[in-house]
């Protein structure tokens, strides 16, 4: 079991970081009953020691955020890890190094656990022990922290390993830009605006009904994000389907709804009625994607294919290359800012892949 200090000062910690450039970071943090993950623990890994820094003490982090944002964080699929400090600190690391991508882009499967990895590399087994872990709760136990600091111990020694093994095969630089896209902030970004993407069901309505499903889940999210509690709770998915379906015209009606709790309907049953009846003069040019034909059935064959050969030569997984729902994208959508089109793989196979279109 690794040794490592727990700091309950964070900013105290920051001028111990200064001379560092690379660090291995992951973090725990709890949003079952949430709308944003509350941050509840920070590890990080240097070459000498680990730290268990808690954020839930009430003292200062402005310090260690800024020292920490300036360095490389190695973290092992870290989307979620700046999703958490970016709602957390408003800010971002400087550069990042996700192992679990890199060690996609040597052939290793896909999306390959952090325990998975570390038994590739090294030959060694991480329990994991304590995945349902209440990280909220104070004062966390010696068990606990130790878990938490595994989760950090081997994230520098896999990135040296790593980055030898892609610079060998002149493929660092794919790992470098595929990690550096976790950076962009409007991956994490909330905009209520777009919610009616994240409304399971509502790709297959359209007009007023479209219209309808798009206030609602904008309303929905703004309610969210107020309350801070998660989508679910305030109104489920199919509730807001059945609303958008059925348009009521008043709050009798809008009552008889199946899973619509009385106390929202009270709260804001005149604001939903509100919605639907402005949806009704929206204009909307929504339509349902259509069933692909047999031509673009075709397409979908070929352009698979041709990543499956290209995958192949380079000894990668297909999907690390391209996946289905990013060529299906670019057949039924015409959307031209799939990954497979950009960057790295524009370069091996996506002008192939255009030439087909």
């Amino acid at each position: 079991m690794p040794s490592f200090t727990q700091v309950d000062t964070p900013d105290a910690l920051a001028g111990q970081l200064q001379e560092l450039g690379v660090i291995g970071v992951d973090t725990e943090f709890m949003r079952e009953k949430t709308f944003f993950a509350e941050l509840c623990l920070v590890q990080i890994a240097t070459e000498e020691d680990i730290y268990c820094v808690d954020p839930l003490t009430g003292n200062g982090m402005e310090l260690f955020w800024d020292e920490l944002m300036r360095k490389t964080w190695v973290v092992h699929s870290g989307r979620q890890d700046v999703e958490v400090v970016y709602q957390s600190a408003g800010k971002m690391p400087h550069k990042m190094f996700d192992s679990q991508i890199a060690a996609g882009l040597l052939g290793y499967a896909p999306q390959m656990g952090y325990a998975t990895l570390v038994k590739e590399l090294f030959d060694v087994e991480i329990a994991k022990s304590h995945t349902r872990a209440d990280w909220s709760r104070r004062p966390l136990s010696n068990a606990v922290l130790q878990y938490a600091a595994e989760d950090v111990e081997y994230l520098l020694p896999a990135y040296q390993s790593l980055t030898e093994g892609l610079d060998k095969k002149e493929r660092l630089a794919w790992a470098e830009e595929d990690s550096a896209q976790l950076l962009n902030p409007g991956l994490y970004d909330i905009d209520p605006g777009l919610a009616i993407g994240r409304l399971k069901g509502a790709r297959n309505l359209h007009g007023n009904r479209r219209a309808a499903a798009a206030r609602l889940a904008a309303w929905r999210e703004a309610e969210a994000l107020r309350a801070n509690r998660p989508r679910q709770w305030i109104a489920k998915d199919s509730s807001l389907l059945e609303i958008a379906t059925t348009l009521p015209t008043s709050v009798d009606e809008l009552s008889k709804i199946d899973g619509l709790p009385a106390g929202l309907i009270r709260r804001s049953g005149e604001t939903v009625i509100a919605a639907i009846a402005a949806s009704l003069s929206d204009e909307n040019d929504y339509f349902p994607p259509r069933p692909p034909n047999e031509s673009q059935k075709l397409l979908l064959k070929s352009m698979q294919k041709q990543v499956a050969e290209c995958a192949g030569d380079l000894g990668l997984a297909a999907e690390t290359v391209a996946s289905k729902r990013d060529l299906s994208a670019i057949i039924f959508d015409g959307d031209r800012n799939v990954r497979v089109l950009n960057g790295w793989r524009r370069r091996i196979i996506g002008d192939r892949l255009l030439e087909l279109l």
